[in-house]
C-alpha cells in the first residue's frame, strides 16, 4: 500500500499539469478582508484535496478496474514481477487520466475555477466539483450493487440518482468495477490457461514429467500475446469498457 500511495502522489501531479499551466494560484495573505479569507480557504481545500488524492483517484475514477486487469493478465503471462508493479501503476495511472479526462475538465469549470476567482462560495463549489464525479459513476456502476447500498442505508427512495449521497453510491461503484475487472480478467486468463495445459499434455506424453510446464510455456503464452497484439487489445477494451468515457 505505501508503493501504491508513493506511485499516485506523483502521477497525480502529472495529471494535473495541463491544468496548472492554464491557471495559476497566487495566495497573499497580506490583503485583509474577506479576500484573505478565501485565500486561506482555497489553501486548506488545495492541501486537502492533493493530500487525499490517492484514495480519491482509487475509488471513484476507473483505476480499480484497470490496475487489476493488469494484475491478472501478468499473472496469467506467468512472468512474476514483468511488468513490474511500479509499471503497471503509472500505466493505469495515466489511462485513467486519459479516460477521466472530460470529467477532470467538467469539475475544474463547473468547480474549482468559479471558487478560485471567487465567483461562488465553497459549499457550492464542493457541489459542482463532485457533481462531475457522481455522473460517472452513476453511468458505469451496476444497478444490482447500487440497490443493494440503498437498502443498507435505509433512506427512502430518491427522486433521481443524481441525490444518492456518495456514502452510498462509491462503495456501490468500487464493487461493480471489481466485478467487471474480475469478468475481463477472466477472458483474458482462459486462452493461456489453454496453452498450459497443451504444454502440460505434451511433456507428459513425451515422459518429461519432472519439467515444470509453466517455464516451457511462458515463451509461448509471450509470443502469442505479441503475435495478437496483446497490450492494444488490452487497453483499447478497457478504455471502450467504461460508459461516457
Amino acid at each position: 500500500m505505501t508503493i501504491l500511495k508513493k506511485s499516485l502522489i506523483p502521477a497525480f501531479f502529472c495529471l494535473m499539469a495541463e491544468v496548472a499551466r492554464a491557471q495559476s494560484i497566487n495566495i497573499d495573505l497580506a490583503d485583509g478582508g474577506g479576500s484573505s479569507t478565501a485565500r486561506i480557504v482555497q489553501l486548506v481545500l488545495l492541501l486537502t484535496v492533493l493530500s487525499i488524492a490517492p484514495s480519491i483517484l482509487i475509488m471513484v475514477t476507473s483505476f480499480t478496474r484497470i490496475v487489476v486487469v493488469f494484475s491478472i493478465t501478468r499473472q496469467a503471462l506467468g512472468t512474476s514481477q514483468t511488468p513490474s508493479n511500479m509499471i503497471l501503476i503509472s500505466l493505469a495511472l495515466f489511462m485513467t487520466g486519459f479516460i477521466m479526462t472530460p470529467t477532470f475538465e467538467k469539475a475544474w469549470q463547473d468547480g474549482l475555477y468559479p471558487l478560485i476567482e471567487e465567483k461562488i462560495e465553497t459549499k457550492t463549489a464542493v457541489q459542482r466539483t463532485i457533481q462531475p464525479f457522481k455522473t460517472f459513476m452513476l453511468q458505469n456502476v451496476r444497478e444490482k450493487d447500487l440497490q443493494l447500498f440503498i437498502d443498507f442505508s435505509k433512506t427512502s427512495k430518491f427522486e433521481k440518482k443524481e441525490d444518492i449521497s456518495l456514502s452510498t453510491l462509491i462503495p456501490a461503484f468500487m464493487i461493480s468495477e471489481l466485478r467487471r475487472a474480475f469478468e475481463i480478467g477472466f477472458l483474458i486468463f482462459i486462452p493461456f490457461l489453454i496453452i498450459d495445459m497443451v504444454i502440460a499434455s505434451i511433456l507428459m506424453s513425451m515422459g518429461m514429467m519432472m519439467l515444470p510446464p509453466s517455464m516451457l510455456s511462458l515463451p509461448f503464452k509471450l509470443i502469442f500475446f505479441v503475435i495478437v497484439d496483446g497490450w492494444y487489445m488490452l487497453v483499447g477494451s478497457l478504455v471502450r469498457s467504461f460508459s461516457g468515457s
